[in-house]
């Protein structure tokens, strides 16, 4: 990846990549987290070319060591935006593979509201979706996701505390969802995909599960 001032990006390159997927991570910790890293490589297996990055104030925390917020969702924005055209420009890796975007959380929810103005973005996938803020049901983050005209993947762990999967199936029901929005559960996953013991399954699994469904969801509108 050329670097640019501004940029922390880092490239999982597949052998034989039928695409790139660039995706942003969570408010909360960056590209470096153990769950961006696995679906990096659990993608990257999938023939899945795959872009991780920073955005600006995640980049601000690395440098001073100091917490601190996530900027307002019009910088996030246009920062997923120039990572998308610096991506599908200046990398020989990726130039001119189909690209598509996603991310955990906010990452993907700030896909889902960049993704539509991006002509060469196919789709994208947002790894567990803040429907609505934990404890807040009636704060819903869903008013663009009636209105999705591009493909969109929603993975969310069934007991989410951001959007359970009952709370999502009653959006579909409901029409706030468009016909565009696939959605998929993890069995007992909570918002980053862990399961509780008991259910016998990992959230290593679910991981894996995840990159199965975002590579096969990224087949199928590769000629969109």
């Amino acid at each position: 990846m050329t670097e640019q001032p501004g940029f922390d990006i880092e490239l999982h390159a597949a052998d034989k990549p039928i695409a790139c997927l660039i995706l942003g991570h969570g408010a909360g910790a960056g590209k470096e987290h153990e769950f961006m890293q696995y679906m990096a490589k659990a993608l990257v297996t999938k023939g899945i070319s795959t872009v991780l990055f920073n955005f600006p104030y995640m980049q601000t925390i690395k440098a001073t060591g100091k917490r601190r917020p996530p900027d307002k969702a019009d910088k996030l924005m246009s920062h997923f935006t120039t990572v998308i055209e610096t991506c599908s420009k200046d990398n020989k890796a990726l130039h001119n593979l189909p690209v598509f975007i996603g991310g955990k959380s906010m990452g993907g929810r700030m896909a889902t509201m960049v993704y539509e103005a991006v002509s060469n973005v196919k789709g994208a996938i947002a790894l567990g979706y803040p429907f609505h803020p934990p404890g807040k049901p009636e704060k819903t983050r869903t008013e663009h996701l009636q209105t999705a005209s591009k493909p969109l993947l929603i993975i969310q762990g069934e007991r989410d505390t951001f959007g359970t999967k009952s709370e999502v199936e009653s959006y579909k029901k409901n029409g706030v969802l468009s016909s565009m929005i696939e959605c998929a559960y993890l069995d007992d996953g909570d918002h980053s995909f862990k399961p509780r013991k008991a259910s016998g399954k990992t959230q290593e699994e679910h991981i894996a599960k995840a990159a199965t469904l975002t590579a096969s969801f990224i087949e199928v509108h590769l000629n969109n």
